[in-house]
């Protein structure tokens, strides 16, 4: 079950931890590259801190970004900024997101993301909490993969595995660490049906797992039985 209270705590103590670690640049490393192509860390800081407006308007009921136009342009406007004025925007965002988070409210509602998303709305808190974590690696400032909490990590791969599930292009995976597994990909049939498993098994560490399957690793790390690592659709 979500706990929409206990995921925005999660959210408070990762934006602090980012935000001490962003503190810690200079204004020219705010304009150097992402790990993200094509983004300098001035737009993953500027997409977090409109992300979190984003997710304000979600809970409140009003279209998540008003166009994706809209949305680019953004942070194209808002990623050459200096560092204090990130800094400001991301926490005061936050603050907002947060404020909003705390008010009184009907969880079990269902909101509208992009392209058409639903969910439902206690778990917004853990898509913030997705945002500002990864986001975080993202920056390429010392925090990586194998530094998320190991919570956060378990709940990803799980949020993620159950996002290709009945994906036509992937196909039926079992992924595991070894400890924990999870099944994604389209339904078994034939042989692997009547073995009662899935096609392809993918096993690796928590973190080589939620970096393949976030896009933010290539997978070469992991360990792959019954036929190639699957290629997943971008998230």
């Amino acid at each position: 079950m979500i706990d929409h209270a206990h995921d925005l705590a999660s959210v408070r103590d990762a934006t602090e931890r980012l935000l001490t670690a962003v503190g810690k640049l200079d204004n020219a490393a705010v304009t150097q590259p992402s790990r993200l192509p094509g983004w300098s860390r001035g737009h993953v800081l500027a997409h977090l801190a409109r992300n979190a407006d984003a997710l304000v308007n979600v809970l409140q009921g009003r279209p998540m970004y008003v166009s994706a136009e809209a949305r680019d342009h953004d942070i194209e406007r808002d990623a050459p900024r200096a560092l204090d004025v990130q800094l400001a925007d991301l926490r005061e965002s936050a603050a907002r997101f947060q404020d909003t988070g705390d008010a009184p409210a009907d969880w079990s509602r269902t909101v509208e993301l992009r392209n058409g998303v639903t969910d439902s709305a206690s778990r917004v808190p853990f898509r913030r909490w997705v945002e500002v974590e990864l986001h975080h690696v993202d920056l390429g400032i010392g925090y990586d993969l194998e530094d998320l909490p190991a919570e956060f990590t378990e709940r990803e791969i799980e949020f993620l595995t159950a996002r290709f599930s009945g994906h036509p292009d992937v196909p039926p995976t079992r992924v595991t660490d070894g400890t924990r597994a999870w099944s994604t990909g389209r339904a078994a049939d034939g042989a692997a049906a009547e073995d009662g498993g899935a096609a392809v098994t993918v096993t690796g560490s928590p973190a080589d797992l939620v970096g393949w399957l976030a896009g933010r690793r290539t997978g070469a790390a992991l360990t792959v039985d019954g036929g190639p690592l699957p290629a997943l659709p971008p998230l």
